[in-house]
């Protein structure tokens, strides 16, 4: 049985390599290490399908150390301690490489077990995450590293490694290939050279006669662009450009980043920043939209997906139109912070719940004033603790419900 075509294309010389200009592209520094022959610990991160895997057996080759190829997913400290026993053997004279993909997957106490060894340099590491290594290594690992982001590749970067693939393909069965198709794979793909190389493959092998058109091309990548992972770097990045654009007041961006979550299925995310958004980033300056959103949102999880689709649109472009103002957000902040900083004190004696005076307070009677027996329902009274008089925490914002509202009060309490 033949290899997939992913592993038969696999690049054997950095030129080979798709993408990654910023990285392998002359003069760059990681180019210029590789070449240097010096080889000191690495960790490439970045999203599947970019090439990591596949450099790092690139510099393996280019060093005469015994190279070890472990799966965080799988690894263990019994393989990492394996991999150090062949330490100063006839297999590894000169030391180990040890390429190490997933590494996120290995707890602190296995990650450690690589430390005294990397100190001493008889242990070289290359590791590969799909995470933020900042947030899933080993501070101590991460010191004695460097550390490269891989950034997605292009549909452009995507099309020579398809056409490559196709022409490959060619090599065993004719292939007769309608214009569009590679444009179209390339761009499908998501930037994952593997899953671009694997839908070639898949339209060769299901083409009937061997004519691969649009269409069936279409089939065999449909979803294929999506990259999301409810627990990853991927899922917090989607929902953050998702509330921004919200927030921003970019229908079309906000529009983008809803249908990503729907495509994954993520209905509870796309709600909850939605509803965020509607109190934190419009919020008072068109306070009926609340309900609104919130009632969309009950009919999106009424009818379920994909007709939810519809009533999430409709409250998304609602919500990235209309006039915006934090001004409740920063309040109720400011408010807490004081709380947390040791500012309050004794509910003041008109507002407290009280029915009776003990004998030792000289001023019997609550005295609290009851705001409808008064012109316009407002009386003054101290309503803040003593320690907070004279606090303000809202401030209104420019929009037409808040600034009408605060003139209305302004002119009853006599404020200027």
């Amino acid at each position: 049985m033949s290899a997939p075509l992913a592993e038969r294309l696999r690049p054997k010389c950095l030129e080979e390599v798709a993408g990654q200009p910023l990285l392998l592209g002359e003069g760059k520094p990681l180019r210029n290490i590789i070449l240097s022959g010096q080889l000191p610990n690495l960790i490439f991160y970045g999203p599947p399908g970019i090439g990591k895997t596949t450099l790092a057996g690139i510099i393996a080759k280019s060093t005469d150390r015994h190279l070890i190829k472990l799966n965080g997913t799988t690894a263990g400290t019994a393989e990492i301690k394996a991999a150090v026993a062949k330490l100063g053997t006839l297999a590894a004279p000169n030391g180990i490489l040890l390429y190490l993909d997933e590494i996120q997957y290995l707890n602190k106490k296995q990650q450690q077990t690589l430390l005294e060894y990397l100190e001493k340099g008889s242990i070289t590491l290359i590791a590969s995450t799909t995470e933020n290594p900042y947030f899933y290594i080993y501070h101590a690992l991460l010191s004695r590293s460097t550390v490269f982001e891989f950034r997605p590749l292009t549909a452009e970067d995507v099309l020579p490694v398809v056409e490559r693939g196709f022409t490959k393909m060619a090599e065993d069965t004719e292939i007769k290939l309608d214009e569009g198709v590679a444009e179209y794979i390339a761009t499908a793909c998501g930037g994952d050279v593997r899953k671009a190389l694997n839908a070639v493959e898949l339209c060769c092998l299901g083409a009937q006669n061997g004519h691969v058109t649009v269409e069936l091309a279409q089939a065999l990548t449909q979803k294929s662009a999506l990259r999301y992972d409810k627990d990853g770097d991927e899922h917090y990045d989607i929902v953050s450009a998702y509330q921004k654009s919200l927030r921003g007041s970019d229908v079309d961006a906000a529009l983008h980043y809803l249908a990503r979550l729907l495509e994954a299925g993520d209905l509870p995310s796309a709600m909850r920043r939605l509803m965020v958004c509607a109190c934190e980033d419009v919020g008072l300056a068109y306070p009926q939209i609340i309900p609104i959103v919130k009632a969309a949102c009950d009919i999106a999880l009424a009818v379920g997906l994909p007709e939810a689709r519809i009533p999430l649109a409709d409250a998304v472009i609602l919500v990235a139109g209309a006039p915006k103002s934090n001004s409740a957000y920063n309040a109720i902040n400011a408010a807490m912070a004081d709380l947390r900083a040791g500012k309050f004190g004794p509910v003041p004696r008109g507002l407290q719940n009280v029915h009776y005076d003990g004998a030792e307070r000289k001023q019997k009677g609550q005295h609290y004033l009851y705001a409808h027996d008064y012109p316009h329902h407002w009386v003054k009274q101290q309503y803040l603790p003593d320690v907070l008089l004279g606090t303000r925490y809202y401030f209104p914002g420019e929009g037409k419900y808040e600034r009408a509202t605060a003139e209305y009060w302004e002119k009853i309490k006599g404020e200027e």
